[in-house]
């Protein structure tokens, strides 16, 4: 009894004197702004910074984060695709992530193209270690939290990837499924009400990449913007799921989601699968794809014609 009593005192006066472990990151897809702030040195994580404002981050960025550009390094620059393989490996290797690395992803524009890289970490079988600062950018610059100028210093690793998860991704083929009734999936189209009904193409000040206006036939529309607060956090879990029901869509079927070039849908995509536990397939064709095909139905309740006026 007494031996017991001594490894007990002295396993506590370990855990009292070593540095944090990975057993105190949050289970939680999520980080708050809170909680990062004050394990800004963890020895387990690497803070990655996805926006996509040039010069954003050399102007400031989370002290110890890295960065990382959406429009290079997480998509091919010579072919219309996501980063293949060895980019994306190389590209992990370079910001220091191992394989139990916890990685904290944020980024400008309420974390669209954090959710992008979330969703890319998914379809290389590395969900489980990746989080988003929930907030993003928004939120920790709101609250006077600490910014730095200092790019992070972190060694190579080694890490190497394994064969992707291609259910996280919805090609063309998946979709047309779907419009001419072979599959039973639900498109959730999170775009802008006016996008969705053909009145506009994209949103005021983006390039119209489409040719013509509207949405998927059977597609519904729940704008990704309705799933956040003010602050830019998620809405809670029950209110998710009251938002989303709403329009059918419970988890009993699977789901594509689907925007204009697959950002803000990655965004839906992220707190339906990893928030509400949904089966879920990120389109990140989008309309660009959908909207400048020869053959397809399109439905456009605007009733404007080609591009939208």
């Amino acid at each position: 009894m007494q031996r017991i009593a001594l490894g007990a005192a002295f396993a506590l006066t370990l855990t009292a004197v070593l540095p944090a472990a990975a057993a105190d990151i949050p289970e939680s897809p999520l980080v708050t702004t809170d909680w990062l702030e004050a394990n800004l040195d963890h020895p387990g994580i690497r803070i990655v910074e996805v926006s996509v404002e040039p010069g954003l981050f050399e102007r400031g960025h989370i002290p110890g984060a890295q960065n990382v550009s959406w429009h290079t390094d997480l998509v091919e620059t010579t072919v219309r695709d996501i980063a293949g393989p060895a980019k994306f490996e190389a590209l992990l290797q370079r910001l220091g992530i191992e394989e139990d690395t916890t990685v904290i992803l944020y980024g400008d524009n309420n974390n669209w193209f954090a959710a992008w890289g979330a969703w890319l970490f998914s379809y290389y079988d590395l969900e489980d270690n990746v989080k988003l600062l929930d907030g993003g950018r928004k939120k920790w610059e709101a609250e006077n939290r600490p910014m730095s100028t200092r790019p992070a210093q972190v060694a190579a690793s080694s890490i190497t990837l394994g064969e992707p998860r291609t259910e996280v991704r919805a090609l063309l083929p998946d979709v047309l499924a779907v419009v001419h009734g072979h599959n039973e999936a639900a498109i959730l189209d999170i775009r802008s009400p006016d996008e969705f009904s053909g009145k506009i193409i994209a949103p005021a000040g983006v390039p119209e990449l489409a040719i013509r206006a509207g949405h998927m036939p059977g597609a519904v529309n729940v704008p990704w913007s309705r799933a956040v607060a003010e602050d830019g956090t998620f809405l809670p879990v029950d209110e998710l799921k009251a938002l989303y029901a709403s329009v059918g869509i419970d988890g009993t079927k699977p789901i594509i989601t689907t925007c204009r070039i697959g950002e803000r849908s990655s965004h839906s995509w992220f707190l339906l699968t990893r928030l509400l536990g949904f089966e879920a397939k990120n389109y990140d064709g989008s309309w660009t794809e959908y909207g400048n095909l020869v053959g397809v139905p399109v439905e456009n309740p605007a009733g404007t014609i080609w591009a939208a006026r």
